[in-house]
């Protein structure tokens, strides 16, 4: 709001410091309490005085930070030390909560037979290769599944819900069409990262699909994520509920530089990255013959945790009172060194029961 005329001449008097008076001959006195001093500024050419009443962007929060903001910007770097070996210490005790189904998953590799192996037992030259019955099954499972959700009209077809007039019959047309666009002509990762979810589904048992808004790429990203990269909780009964969840990705030294200067992750110093693989990783490697040249893996293991947190200085608060409730965060951290790169809200802005978002 701009004022025309000055408030008051000359500088302001101590005592009327944050507070500026104002006379009238016909209105008694009106007196305007400015809470941020610093707000008030003089800008216009006769000496006008313009009071912002809410200086916080409409994408702020109560904190005066933006909601998509990373809050490890702001944070004590001794708080993000401890969080950080704790949260990795959850991540490592829920990985090994898990450990029979990983040694089971790596047998059920073996059973491909994708590869020839020389045996000792029961006697030297002795047969090494599967029947490839299991690889055929997933093979015709995959090419059936990709026919029914990759037609060639396009993956996405659209309903309408509730009444059905030529209006809302036109706009669903609209959406199908610029939704398969997307999906076929921009995301183009789109359809392979399909086609290794539906390999790997029958084999696992579970599959999982990552789709976020890539800052590097500039567009939506649609990624396959292995159930070995997708730790979960003990005693989780799906993703929305659980406790957290952890996505393990592999990153090299460039992309993550690329992600700390668009600002999406803390611009700190990281060092040098060691070679981290699992088991799983090995077996797939050996069924395909490759072998990782560790001497020049440059990717970091960054873990990046959707798990709930009551963080000191963003508590979920209720009539003025924390209410204890841990609330949903997006935290990455560099595994090897145990450096959280970001911390962000998982829950849309506008949402006062702060459910978590799924991506």
């Amino acid at each position: 709001m701009a004022i025309e005329k000055p408030l008051v001449s000359g500088p302001f008097p101590e005592e009327m410091e944050g507070t500026v008076e104002v006379e009238t001959e016909e209105e008694p006195d009106l007196s305007i309490g400015v809470l941020n001093p610093d707000a008030v500024s003089i800008e216009t050419e006769d000496g006008g005085v313009i009071i912002e009443f809410d200086p916080r962007s409409e994408d702020e929060d109560a904190d005066g930070q933006a909601h998509n903001a990373n809050l490890a910007e702001f944070m004590e770097e001794g708080d993000l030390q401890n969080l950080a070996t704790d949260l990795v210490g959850l991540f490592e005790s829920d990985s090994m909560s898990r450990k029979d189904w990983e040694m089971t998953y790596i047998k059920g590799l073996d059973l491909l037979g994708l590869k020839i192996e020389d045996r000792t037992q029961p006697f030297p030259g002795a047969c090494g290769v599967f029947h490839p019955v299991l690889t055929e099954s997933i093979i015709r499972y995959q090419a059936h599944s990709m026919m029914e959700t990759f037609p060639a009209s396009g993956p996405v077809k659209t309903q309408v819900i509730g009444e059905i007039n030529s209006e809302k019959e036109e706009q669903a047309v609209r959406v199908q069409n610029e939704m398969n666009f997307q999906v076929t002509e921009v995301m183009t990762d789109y359809r392979s990262e399909h086609e290794q979810l539906l390999f790997h589904l029958p084999l696992a048992g579970s599959a999982f699909k990552k789709i976020y808004y890539d800052v590097d790429m500039g567009r939506a990203c649609a990624v396959f994520v292995p159930a070995e990269d997708l730790v979960v909780a003990y005693g989780a009964t799906d993703l929305r509920s659980c406790e957290r969840f952890t996505h393990v990705m592999k990153k090299t030294s460039n992309e993550v530089r690329k992600l700390q200067v668009a600002g999406f992750y803390r611009d700190i110093d990281l060092s040098e990255p060691s070679p981290d693989y699992s088991k799983i990783q090995n077996a797939y490697d050996r069924i395909q013959g490759d072998d990782p040249s560790v001497e020049y893996d440059d990717r970091y293991t960054l873990l990046e945790m959707h798990v709930d947190l009551d963080l000191e200085g963003y508590e979920d608060m209720k009539d003025g009172e924390a209410t204890g409730i841990a609330c949903p965060y997006v935290v990455t951290i560099d595994r090897q060194a145990r450096e959280i790169l970001s911390i962000r809200k998982n829950w849309n802005k506008d949402d006062k029961r702060k459910m978590r978002r799924m991506h």
